[in-house]
């Protein structure tokens, strides 16, 4: 099967403040990119976790945006993971839906249908308490994180000048 979906895909609860920071951050994203970025879908893959297997799959690209807990960051710290860094089971405990997410990747992988090109960019949240919206240290963030996402969308050669 040749895959040719080249996605970015937000992942997120936005009702727990920085958990929807994928969410808010495609949204984002496609706004600002989708003149220049036409064979991108954007994708808001909410907090679907086995539901997105079928998006993975297809996938020759996927950038993966989301908020990252990690024991390697602190809180507002930006982190990006390529393909292989990607914990598929554990060492980085993502949000509760990550650990799905991560188990997606584990079968997409076992499965032998793992995107060709896989990065992950996100920020270790600041909280993730119940509430609409980002604190004020994550959304500060937001346009490192878009500016980011298009250098790897340049890099992988899915932008039009």
């Amino acid at each position: 099967m040749e895959k040719k979906r080249k996605i970015v895909m937000g992942i997120g609860n936005t009702l727990n403040l920085d958990e929807g920071l994928g969410v808010h951050a495609v949204e984002l994203l496609e706004k600002h990119l989708a003149d220049k970025a036409p064979d991108v879908e954007f994708l808001d893959g909410g907090a679907l976790g086995l539901n997105l297997l079928p998006w993975v799959e297809e996938a020759s690209h996927l950038l993966v945006l989301d908020a990252v807990h990690s024991k390697f960051s602190l809180p507002g710290q930006i982190m990006e993971l390529k393909k292989d860094e990607i914990p598929l089971y554990r060492d980085i405990k993502m949000s509760d839906h990550q650990i799905t997410f991560q188990e997606v990747l584990g079968l997409a992988k076992f499965r032998e249908l793992f995107p060709e090109h896989l990065h992950l960019i996100g920020i270790h949240p600041v909280s993730i308490e119940i509430g609409v919206g980002m604190t004020p240290e994550v959304e500060a963030l937001i346009p490192e994180i878009l500016e980011r996402a298009e250098n790897i969308l340049r890099e992988w050669q899915l932008l039009e000048d």
